[in-house]
């Protein structure tokens, strides 16, 4: 039996990199987590502790933040880019490096109806994500980009339905025609090329993904989902794929009979836990090969 080294990777974990442009009175932001990991035969630091070919994790943290200055941060998918490429066309042992980045977003406080100039208030919407996969040098090299957002928590108070469910023994599920249908959504679409105005495309499936939900007369989340999806790859035929996750924020209809209250469909208990969890994937049967685009960072399977 031999003992041999196996996947590997390095990097360093969430940077907190604030880019504040003052260029102007008017200031503007941009607050970004990210995480850096690089790829490539790095055996000899494993096997033997020769770090002659480790780029150290500092100078990954020192190069995101100064590419924050340097390149600026149009948007996180540009700027990843920016960084992936450094990694692997600058820095001859790397072979491969992922870049993932959540972005949490701010906007300018209201001061007397006004907009200040300088002071921001924290928008608690959802987290947008990208994640950057380079692989390879010179003409080899392929690009891999994600976009996406996390804890996304939408509702609906009608419009959703669930029941012709499977029942056994211990079923004690009461079917519905008209619940509450609330998620903290996390999506992620695989694009197809770079030449892409990733803000705007952002804000496009956003807007879809509102839409879907809150237009379609659901009979069950995965149908919500998948529609939601469909809508997505329609409107951008450089996305590939669309994965969701969504945790089912259950409202439960709260019994007020005995205080001789009638309750229709107007007080529930928010229960966090234990929740449905739904996940799907929606995608094109001619999409691309994703490679290692859906590989996290921490991941080395």
């Amino acid at each position: 039996m031999a003992i041999v080294l196996g996947p590997n990777q390095y990097g360093k974990a969430e940077n907190r990199v604030v880019r504040i442009t003052r260029d102007s009175a008017r200031h503007e932001i941009r607050d970004l987590n990210v995480s850096t990991a690089l790829r490539g035969d790095f055996s000899a630091a494993h096997l033997v502790g020769d770090q002659s070919q480790v780029l150290p994790t500092d100078t990954q943290k020192q190069t995101a933040y100064s590419y924050a200055k340097e390149k600026g941060i149009e948007s996180i998918e540009a700027y990843g880019l920016e960084l992936a490429r450094h990694f692997v066309d600058d820095v001859v042992p790397v072979e491969g490096a992922r870049i993932e980045i959540e972005e949490y977003a701010w906007e300018h406080a209201i001061v007397d109806g006004v907009e200040h100039e300088h002071t921001f208030v924290r928008l608690g919407q959802e987290v947008r994500t990208a994640s950057i996969t380079v692989e390879g040098k010179g003409a080899e090299q392929k690009t891999w980009v994600i976009g996406g957002l996390n804890d996304f928590v939408i509702l609906k108070s009608t419009g959703s339905e669930f029941h012709g469910f499977l029942e056994d023994e211990y079923t004690r599920l009461e079917p519905t025609t008209d619940r509450v249908m609330a998620t903290a959504l996390v999506a992620q679409w695989r694009f197809t090329e770079t030449e892409v105005d990733w803000n705007a495309v952002y804000a496009g499936v956003k807007r879809i993904l509102i839409a879907q939900f809150a237009t379609l007369h659901s009979l069950a989340l995965q149908q919500t989902l998948y529609e939601m999806g469909k809508a997505v790859l329609e409107e951008y035929p450089f996305i590939a794929e669309i994965k969701f996750s969504a945790p089912n924020k259950h409202h439960f209809l709260y019994n007020l009979e005995t205080f001789g209250v009638e309750n229709n469909n107007e007080v529930f208990h928010a229960d966090d836990r234990p929740y449905g969890l739904i996940q799907a994937t929606v995608m094109r049967d001619d999409a691309p090969d994703a490679g290692p685009a859906w590989t996290p960072a921490a991941n080395l399977a």
